[in-house]
């Protein structure tokens, strides 16, 4: 089975492109799914972010509110690297539980894992091959500041708290550029899979 990384930076349209490529037929994972499952299900994990952030990300039904929790991270580094460290540990070790069990279940196919850290957890070696979405940065700070209801300050900042988008291309293999219609988005998207399915057959492939 092969093994793609599928990453980027916030609001540049990652969900989209894992949707298309799931259409497609492709074995999608997403990081941000298993966050959400591991804060809501895992006590061990929970009580981690707990112990070190307070009962103040609370919501009134018990569960992490994660706007309140982003709120803090992406206004204070340390805190940031700390939720880091308490998080993706866990999270990475579901998403090689997942794809093993893929690996038992297919006898092929390609395996799509959208996460945002890639590249920041030095995880891109456990990958055959690497995309990076990206977009236009006006349209980045426009799509946040909708999608969030953030001012346009704020939509900024979290962003630039972010690894600059030119260090994450460094390590692509393929790049797809959303800034367009999701028309053309797909059409990048559409000819990235045929490629990953060429080289998962052993037929040949471009790209880095």
């Amino acid at each position: 089975m092969l093994r793609v990384g599928l990453t980027g930076n916030i609001a540049t349209g990652k969900s989209h492109v894992s949707m298309k490529f799931a259409e497609m037929g492709a074995h999608v994972i997403e990081a941000d799914r298993i966050v959400h499952e591991l804060l809501a299900c895992r006590a061990e994990t929970k009580n981690k972010i707990l112990g070190a952030f307070g009962d103040g990300i609370l919501s009134g039904d018990g569960l992490i509110d994660r706007k309140v929790l982003g709120k803090i991270v992406f206004r204070d580094y340390k805190k940031r690297l700390l939720l880091n460290s308490l998080v993706h540990p866990a999270v990475g070790e579901e998403i090689q539980r997942r794809i093993s069990e893929m690996e038992k279940m297919f006898s092929g196919g390609i395996v799509i894992v959208e996460a945002a850290l890639i590249v920041e957890t030095g995880s891109e070696g456990n990958y055959h091959r690497l995309i990076v979405v990206s977009c236009d940065p006006a349209l980045q700070v426009s799509r946040l500041m909708d999608r969030d209801n953030l001012p346009f300050e704020e939509a900024k900042a979290r962003i630039n708290s972010q690894m600059p988008i030119e260090e994450k291309l460094k390590f692509a293999h393929y790049t797809i550029d959303t800034s367009g219609t999701l028309r053309q988005t797909d059409r990048q998207v559409e000819y990235v899979y045929r490629d990953l399915l060429a080289l998962e057959t052993g037929t040949g492939a471009s790209g880095k």
